[in-house]
């Protein structure tokens, strides 16, 4: 049972009866009736367990997409009932106005919506709906809540796809370059040309030249099935905050995947495999490279639900599924953070030994925080501020320098600039013939 605003105020009215005749037997009559008011109120309120809800399912939604939840109710019983609904969703959930008014004869249905905008990744869920029927007075109401779980899947809002047309533009020049200028043994046939002069004798297909006049040479592409392993931190360093605000990127794993996920589109367009680990001291997700059409769904779906776990990286553990992952040569990006403390944790051994065999790229998000503190100094606490962002930003590009004379290309940007930046870097090396 639940009281409404009306019953104080009922209460309250008794004050002039006992205004008018003190005395403890006004004021014990007067609540024994307020009494015996909300009792009838309640007796005449409809049943909550005459109403029937359903929830119907909801579709997966990018984070920052409205959706909107529905419930199906109907009065089962013979009552009117009137009263309130509340739907009631996680806060992450971004629900609206998630109570709704009820006023359903008997035997009829309705369909209450609830509008959803979530704000983080993963399963937002609902647990539980709450219906209070109140009584013909609206003195009181009859209260329950209803076990009725509900699952938004919220997938990456993967905003970098605005970078795509311009990055597969690209891809196509050099696409087009790489055909004409490689020919020979250990590429991919692409077409056959009339032989012009300078062309290696060892290009002519001869069978081609007897059915025609003129003698006719093969063209060559670089091969299309290349290696791409995109490692992913889920440590305790994935979990630190570079501000953002709604719709924006909250943690460095965010800006972790939406390079990720620019990288690996523009990879499966150019023909490459593309294999996804996310990593702290286990494998938390994996995504095998598939067919091109499949991978982009898949690394969303997978990545949808990663939280960073706030443990230390184990970088052996990390090197060991790399090597069981790509046995021969192929790229491999290691989102994460570019910090004294990571690189003291062992990484830059693992880096490299892996550089040793493959072409590794170090990808990491500059902390716009500590741009806006090195460019304030209008006091001296701003001062000393400014002193110690300048000096994590030598400590990073020492550390860049560092990795870089041990054959490990290193990226680094600010979250909106990381995708990319990273996606350049691969089309550059392509363009250079490392990959």
């Amino acid at each position: 049972m639940a009281l409404t605003g009306r019953a104080p105020l009922l209460v309250l009215l008794g004050l002039a009866l006992v205004l008018a005749r003190p005395g403890w037997g006004a004021v014990w009559a007067w609540l024994a009736l307020s009494a015996v008011l909300v009792a009838v109120d309640v007796a005449l309120a409809a049943s909550p367990r005459a109403l029937s809800v359903r929830r119907t399912p909801l579709p997966a939604v990018r984070l920052g997409e409205p959706v909107t939840a529905e419930l199906l109710v109907a009065n089962t019983g013979r009552r009117r009932l009137r009263g309130v609904l509340r739907d009631a969703w996680q806060p992450s959930a971004g629900a609206g106005r998630d109570r709704h008014r009820l006023d359903l004869p008997p035997g009829e249905r309705a369909r209450l919506s609830t509008v959803l905008v979530p704000t983080r990744r993963g399963d937002r869920l609902a647990d539980r709906v709450t219906v209070r029927c109140a009584g013909p007075l609206g003195l009181a109401a009859r209260q329950r809540s209803l076990p009725l779980p509900g699952r938004l899947r919220v997938l990456p809002p993967f905003s970098s796809r605005r970078h795509l047309p311009s990055r597969l533009a690209r891809l196509r020049e050099l696409d087009g370059r790489s055909a004409v200028q490689h020919r020979g043994q250990g590429t991919e046939f692409d077409s056959l040309r009339d032989y012009v002069d300078g062309d290696d004798v060892r290009s002519i297909d001869w069978r081609a030249t007897a059915r025609r006049d003129a003698v006719v040479v093969r063209t060559w592409r670089p091969e299309r099935d290349r290696r791409v392993v995109l490692v992913l931190d889920a440590s305790r360093t994935a979990a630190a905050r570079l501000g953002g605000g709604p719709g924006g990127l909250e943690v460095r794993l965010d800006a972790a995947i939406e390079a990720a996920l620019l990288t690996a589109a523009l990879a499966a367009r150019a023909g490459d495999r593309v294999d996804l680990i996310a990593h702290d001291r286990r494998v938390r997700a994996r995504v095998r490279g598939g067919s091109r059409a499949g991978l982009l769904p898949g690394l969303v779906e997978a990545l949808a639900g990663l939280e960073p776990s706030l443990v230390e990286a184990d970088w052996d553990a990390v090197a060991t599924e790399v090597r069981s992952t790509a046995r021969q040569r192929a790229l491999v990006v290691l989102l994460t953070a570019l910090d004294t403390s990571v690189l003291d944790s062992g990484l830059v051994t693992v880096l490299e030994q892996l550089a040793a065999r493959h072409t590794v790229v170090l990808a990491a998000v500059d902390d716009p925080a500590l741009v806006r503190l090195a460019r304030s100094r209008a006091d001296a606490e701003q001062v000393y501020a400014a002193a110690a962002a300048e000096t994590a930003a030598a400590e990073r590009e020492a550390a860049a320098a560092l990795l870089t004379r041990l054959g490990v290309e290193v990226v680094h940007a600010s979250p909106d600039e990381l995708a990319p930046a990273l996606a350049d870097r691969y089309l550059a090396l392509k363009a250079a013939g490392r990959l």
